[in-house]
């Protein structure tokens, strides 16, 4: 864990205020829409040519996906979250390390301090805001520690557990579709918490854990093994959805979760004194799915 790619925390550039002005006026969510069927189409010239641009733009490591040839999937969407194959991503097997759950770069670490996160320099959102202004769930996790962590477009996009757990809750959060790249991160406030998601709460050994997956700009949906495919409703809905399904299912450490269907970020929250990050993992460093990047505290 390395390599280190430009800081949320550097100073916004104008490129990036011009970038985040642009993204205030997209049509957000009908380009997402837009974006979900064309990455699906199953045409041959369509997913060639789309698969084709990716590869160019972007180096992708075909040789640890479970199918090699980029061409071979239906779809760009089943190319992007293809699986990898067996033993690619060894998963850490001691009982007190909790691993990462992607492939990704950590965009920051640390203490949740007077219920809030750190975003970038100069900004910071609530815990309150990030889990859907619950505030039993708030509540569970004041002054704990959290990680977020971003997936690039050359990144494997699906999810799995950092510890093995009990599914307590899933609850759609919906919300706006901003990039979730370091220059947005750096310029719209509150980036994470206005962002549509599905937070994951699960009852483990290292106490009540959540993990939340970030929608994005073109993210056209999320899933996850319980609850199957979470889209935003056909309109748009001003608070939580509670999705009964899964509550109760049991996953093991390093079991998929869920995926992206195209990039974003996952938050990890965990409670107060019952884990701590290993020293070595600093912000923007490149994490990989199954090594450790925490432990019991």
């Amino acid at each position: 864990m390395t390599e280190r790619i430009p800081d949320s925390d550097t100073p916004a550039t104008l490129g990036d205020r011009l970038f985040a002005g642009l993204q205030y006026v997209l049509p957000k969510h009908l380009l997402s829409r837009l974006i979900y069927a064309v990455m699906r189409s199953e045409s041959p010239t369509v997913r060639r040519l789309i698969i084709a641009n990716f590869l160019r733009g972007y180096e992708v490591n075909m040789a640890e996906a479970a199918q090699s040839d980029p061409f071979a999937y239906r779809s760009f969407n089943d190319f992007f979250t293809r699986a990898l194959r067996p033993g690619a991503r060894p998963i850490d097997a001691a009982n007190d390390s909790i691993v990462s759950p992607v492939d990704g770069t950590l965009s920051q670490r640390g203490p949740i301090t007077h219920g809030k996160l750190l975003q970038a320099k100069g900004h910071d959102y609530t815990l309150h805001e990030l889990l859907g202004s619950d505030p039993g769930a708030a509540q569970a996790y004041l002054d704990g520690t959290f990680a977020c962590i971003y997936l690039a477009p050359y990144n494997y996009h699906r999810i799995h557990m950092p510890v093995a757990g009990k599914a307590l809750s899933t609850v759609y959060v919906p919300g706006d579709l901003f990039s979730v790249n370091a220059a947005t991160a750096r310029t719209v406030p509150r980036l994470f918490a206005r962002n549509e998601r599905v937070i994951c709460e699960f009852d483990t050994d290292f106490g009540r854990m959540a993990l939340i997956l970030v929608g994005a700009l073109f993210v056209g949906s999320m899933e996850t093994v319980h609850c199957g495919e979470i889209n935003p409703p056909p309109r748009r809905r001003k608070s939580p959805i509670v999705i009964d399904r899964g509550v109760g299912r049991t996953f093991a450490k390093g079991e998929e979760l869920g995926r992206f269907n195209m990039g974003s970020t996952v938050v990890l929250l965990f409670q107060k004194d019952r884990m701590r990050w290993e020293t070595s993992l600093t912000p923007m460093e490149k994490v990989v799915l199954g090594t450790a990047i925490g432990r019991a505290g």
